[in-house]
């Protein structure tokens, strides 16, 4: 159990506005501009990924085109899969109640597992929409999506949302809305693990390995390694109010998790052994 150190001694919260700038009635939030972020420079990056044939397979990368055409459908994806994981996962009965507010994402409550269910059902509606192979794009989009991860927690440390368990490490944090006692900055952590390290990762199995060429490794990586990343997290960020923990002392986050490591763990085996069998 981990004994909290005197407040005195912690680092104090920086003092940075949720919101960037007000315009009129309308204000533009740090946490919408990470998502935006994210989506761009990882919709650039897969651009420059495209652009390399000698990446791929021999059916070769999706088309500029078809990519820029494909941002849309990863936006919607991503926020619809978002919200009904949380309402699912998270919050079930509260929404019961108040079904209204399932429709209103803006008050908060987005869950990353969802949104990449969401991710992945837009990713193969579209490869079938325009008869692209469904694992070379997610290939591609798993490869850069570690970006959006990046910005989204730093957006999360910046609201002040989603901290750490009480600790007493020299950099523990006096979050504002988490009391009186100093936290983990968890989100920084997975900013760390699930943003910086995965995407080196992912390059360096492009780039080192061509890996792109086995059309699934890139994608089950990913799955695996998010998972990986989350449930050690999950060891040092605050359980949600709403459901503590789980049987066994796990986490709704480290639950979530386990399916992804072993789809990505199943999808890497097969992508290989399909790739060796000729």
């Amino acid at each position: 159990m981990e004994i909290a150190m005197p407040p005195l001694l912690a680092l104090p919260f920086p003092a940075i506005d949720p919101v960037l700038i007000e315009l009129g009635p309308f204000p533009v939030r740090w946490y919408a501009l990470a998502y935006l972020a994210g989506l761009l420079l990882g919709w650039w990056l897969a651009q420059r990924l495209i652009a390399r044939n000698d990446l791929f397979a021999a059916s070769g990368p999706p088309k500029l085109a078809q990519l820029d055409d494909f941002l849309l459908w990863a936006a919607i994806g991503i926020v619809c899969g978002g919200r009904l994981g949380f309402v699912l996962f998270y919050n079930l009965d509260y929404y019961l109640e108040n079904p209204l507010e399932i429709i209103q994402p803006w008050r908060g409550g987005m869950s990353f597992h969802g949104g990449a269910a969401g991710l992945m059902v837009a990713t193969y509606l579209f490869a079938r929409r325009q008869a692209l192979p469904f694992l070379t794009l997610m290939d591609v989009v798993t490869a850069v999506a570690p970006v959006g991860l990046f910005f989204g927690r730093i957006a999360n440390f910046i609201n002040g949302e989603l901290y750490g368990r009480v600790s007493d490490v020299p950099w523990a944090i006096l979050f504002p809305r988490g009391g009186f006692l100093p936290r983990h900055p968890s989100q920084l952590y997975e900013a760390g693990l699930e943003g910086l390290v995965l995407f080196i990762v992912l390059m360096v199995l492009v780039f080192r390995v061509r890996a792109l060429r086995w059309p699934g490794v890139i994608a089950g990586v990913f799955l695996a390694g998010y998972g990986v990343a989350r449930s050690i997290v999950e060891f040092y960020r605050e359980p949600d109010a709403q459901l503590g923990y789980l049987a066994g002392g796990l986490t709704m986050g480290q639950v979530l998790s386990l399916p992804m490591i072993l789809c990505g763990v199943i999808i890497v085996i097969w992508a290989a052994r399909r790739q060796a069998r000729p």
